[in-house]
């Protein structure tokens, strides 16, 4: 079973982060990234994204800060089991909320982000490519199964995660945390 928790987002925020689906702890603690080993929140803080580290059940405060969270919406829908992802789904969300940037969580999301819109799957960092008028970014994954010692050339999640950071700060003319 599908499990899919509510989008948090808001007209012209800063970042969306866009995942694949919600864990199956996260689905059942009620909250975005709540699952054990799930370093999303402290990469938010650590990056400087937000003021203060949140917990999971602050999730709905996100938009205070110009941030947002969604997932690639997904069906079971091919006779051999294969799940089908809703890409035009997210390009119209993008198209309705107009956020600046569109940061996928991990390289899974960004290779079936990139295939729904005819493209190669791509590595870590800014894009050259758009989801309807966001600049995306590819983020390594904040999964507690993510742990290696090389992230694209750098060694460590959080020196990307800082990136996006310093990107918002200069695309927005804004501080990075609200």
């Amino acid at each position: 079973m599908v499990r899919v928790l509510p989008d948090v987002l808001a007209d012209d925020l800063d970042v969306v982060f866009c995942g694949l689906a919600v864990g199956d702890c996260a689905a059942l603690r009620g909250h975005h990234h709540a699952g054990p080993g799930d370093s999303f929140w402290a990469l938010l803080h650590e990056a400087g994204l937000t003021p203060r580290r949140l917990a999971p059940d602050e999730e709905d405060t996100l938009p205070t800060y110009g941030l947002g969270l969604t997932d690639v919406p997904r069906d079971l829908r091919t006779p051999d089991g294969r799940w089908v992802y809703d890409v035009p789904g997210l390009v119209a969300k993008a198209e309705r909320l107009r956020p600046r940037w569109m940061a996928l969580t991990g390289k899974g999301t960004a290779a079936t982000v990139a295939r729904g819109l005819g493209r190669r799957p791509p590595g870590l960092g800014p894009l050259s490519w758009t989801i309807g008028p966001a600049e995306v970014f590819v983020l390594p994954s904040p999964s507690g199964a993510n742990r290696r010692r090389d992230y694209d050339g750098r060694p460590a999640r959080l020196d990307w995660w800082a990136e996006l950071a310093a990107q918002r700060t200069a695309t927005a003319g804004s501080s990075p945390a609200r």
